[in-house]
């Protein structure tokens, strides 16, 4: 199946755009982890906080992948994820993807990276999803 492939730079003003857009929500979900957890001096303390953002962070990104395939992101620079066949992600696959790109991501950045070596331009964690990012034409 033939699918319209978003641009390197498109592609790249979205990421910029999804980290603003984690920021915020990074920045509220620690506010209100802060109030529950007032002792930061506690050895549990870092741990329980990363597990925490980590888990806020996947819930926004596996929920827009599941419901209409696009974050608030990728509605504006009009992309939408989907897999190999064009069909809708359900939640294993957003969770796999989700998972594979953090790990990417904590390489630093190489599954970012891999598209500019992949012969489709796809991020490393689309490949081994099985996930691909479409341009949505009007």
């Amino acid at each position: 199946m033939t699918f319209l492939l978003p641009g390197f730079w498109r592609r790249i003003i979205c990421l910029l755009y999804e980290f603003l857009i984690l920021l915020a929500i990074v920045f509220i979900a620690s506010f209100i982890f802060h109030l529950v957890f007032r002792d930061t001096n506690a050895s549990y303390f870092k741990p329980i906080y990363q597990f925490y953002l980590l888990l806020i962070m996947g819930y926004y990104f596996i929920w827009f992948w599941t419901h209409g395939g696009q974050t608030l992101a990728m509605q504006t620079w009009k992309i939408r994820i989907v897999t190999s066949e064009g069909q809708k992600l359900n939640n294993r696959i957003a969770i796999i993807r989700y998972l594979l790109a953090v790990t990417g991501t904590l390489f630093l950045g190489a599954g970012f990276l891999w598209a500019l070596i992949d012969r489709e331009h796809l991020y490393l964690h689309d490949r081994l999803a099985g996930t691909r990012l479409i341009k949505i034409v009007a």
